[in-house]
């Protein structure tokens, strides 16, 4: 079960085709749906966490933290719309292109795919641009 949730003043456009989307992309990476939540904030609540969880005192777009057992994922997706807004601005993208890469980015992880050498970073990207044209 996907859900979303906000902490912030924002709302997700067609939540239930973005729920179909990301079920399907853990389909096929020959994974199970299990509860992921996508809990959207701002800088400020992020901050918090990475700080708190993480012992990083910097922004980031996304921190999740994952609950999965085996292939059937579970786990709390945090995401900063603001620095999603940031990032497309500095990447030269749409908004809802961005946030799309940041949402599908998130249950990669827990799909398995790392993203700290180069060398994940461009499997990572590969993937996520790959699932980004797989959207309805």
């Amino acid at each position: 079960m996907i859900s979303f949730n906000y902490e912030t003043d924002f709302k997700l456009d067609n939540e239930a085709k973005v729920s179909e989307w990301i079920s399907e992309t853990i389909t096929t990476e020959n994974c199970n749906e299990g509860e992921l939540n996508y809990i959207f904030c701002d800088d400020d609540y992020l901050h918090k966490l990475n700080v708190e969880f993480l012992d990083h005192d910097t922004l980031t777009d996304i921190i999740s933290f994952d609950y999965s057992v085996g292939k059937e994922l579970h786990g709390d997706i945090y995401i900063s719309v603001e620095r999603v807004v940031d990032n497309a601005k500095d990447y030269d993208v749409d908004f809802s292109e961005e946030l799309h890469r940041v949402i599908i980015h998130g249950v990669l992880h827990y799909c398995g795919y790392k993203d700290k050498t180069d060398e994940d970073a461009q499997r990572m990207r590969a993937k996520e641009n790959y699932y980004l044209n797989k959207r309805h």
